[in-house]
């Protein structure tokens, strides 16, 4: 095996992965309560926005979780 050809396949496996991530987050804005549930920090002051979704932080981190648990239990 040529000394480059590991680190090829490395960054290419790394480059779909980051399409479907794109891809993932192109479709998420499309769907309906994504990003504004009860919970999370939004405030605007004239010409400043911040925006902090912690409870759609929380809920997607627990789907993923069980998710994950459910494609990777042995």
């Amino acid at each position: 095996m040529a000394p480059f050809e590991s680190m090829a396949k490395m960054l290419v496996f790394a480059g779909m992965i980051l399409v479907l991530i794109g891809g993932l987050l192109l479709l998420a804005g499309k769907i309906p309560g994504i990003g504004k549930l009860p919970g999370d920090i939004f405030v605007q002051r004239g010409n400043f926005t911040f925006y902090f979704p912690v409870v759609t932080s929380i809920v997607l981190s627990i789907l993923l979780t069980i998710l994950l648990n459910l494609f990777f239990r042995r």
